[in-house]
């Protein structure tokens, strides 16, 4: 059984950065990725990474609503999926979710497992 752990958030200023981390245990999934979720809004996809591939050009997938500002990558050694959010935005501020599927990394459907999330607040 896999769980996900996320950490990272916190409330920042407009500005700032933040690193969000995904911590795995339990078992490895191919397909990692970040969603955000607003209260009372549906779940939005952010990005997802390959974990099987190490070239991080061929490896990464970004939705279409994703700003420049977000970059995802891994350490594999220690079964860790992150996401950078640079130059924070109050726009920015929501509930991050990691995920977990098996395959079809770039398919935000395929998404099945779900971390407890973590709060991001950025203020102006």
């Amino acid at each position: 059984q896999v769980q996900l752990v996320e950490s990272g958030g916190g409330s920042v200023q407009a500005g700032g950065s933040l690193r969000l981390s995904c911590a795995t245990s339990g078992s490895t999934y191919r397909c990692m990725a970040w969603f955000r979720q607003a209260p009372g809004k549906e779940r939005e996809a952010v990005a997802a990474i390959d974990t099987s591939i190490d070239t991080r050009r061929d490896s990464t997938f970004y939705s279409e609503s994703a700003s420049g500002r977000v970059t995802i990558s891994q350490d594999k050694a220690k079964n860790t999926v992150y996401l950078q959010i640079d130059n924070l935005k109050p726009e920015d501020s929501d509930m991050y979710y990691c995920a977990a599927g098996a395959y079809a990394c770039g398919l935000w459907s395929k998404y099945n497992i779900w971390g407890q999330g973590t709060q991001v607040t950025v203020s102006s």
